[in-house]
C-alpha cells in the first residue's frame, strides 16, 4: 500500500445507480447514510439504515468480505461513510450521484410505510 493509502485509508471505488444495482443484487450491502427524515421519505427496500455520523460506531454490524455499498442523497456523505468503512478493511463503493442515481437506474425506492417513496 502507498504512503497516502497507509495515512488515508485503502481507497474505495466511485460507482453509478446501474453498477450499485448489479453489486447488490448479487449479494452485496447497500448502506444508506441518510438522516432518518430522508430514510422515512424514500429509501431502496433492502437497504440498511446507518447515517453517516454513526458508521463508525455500527461498522461492526456489518459482515465482513461482503461488498459494501453507500448511498446517501448526493454523493458527499456515501464518500465521507466509504472512506470510514475502507479505513476499516471493507470492500466498499459509493454511488455518485445518490439516490436519484439508483432511482434512475431502475431500483426501487419505498417510503417509510411502505408506499412508493421519493428521494
Amino acid at each position: 500500500m502507498s504512503i497516502l493509502g497507509k495515512l488515508f485509508g485503502k481507497p474505495y471505488a466511485t460507482i453509478d445507480g446501474s453498477a450499485a444495482r448489479e453489486i447488490t443484487e448479487s449479494g452485496g450491502i447497500l448502506v444508506d447514510v441518510r438522516s432518518q427524515g430522508e430514510w422515512n421519505a424514500g429509501h431502496a427496500p433492502a437497504a440498511r439504515h446507518m447515517p453517516v455520523e454513526s458508521i463508525d460506531r455500527k461498522s461492526s454490524e456489518l459482515p465482513a468480505g461482503v461488498p459494501i455499498v453507500t448511498v446517501c442523497r448526493s454523493g458527499a456523505r456515501s464518500a465521507a461513510a466509504a472512506r470510514t468503512l475502507a479505513a476499516k478493511g471493507f470492500e466498499v463503493s459509493s454511488v455518485r450521484g445518490g439516490m436519484t442515481a439508483w432511482q434512475r437506474a431502475g431500483g426501487r425506492v419505498v417510503a417509510k410505510n411502505g408506499r412508493e417513496g421519493t428521494v
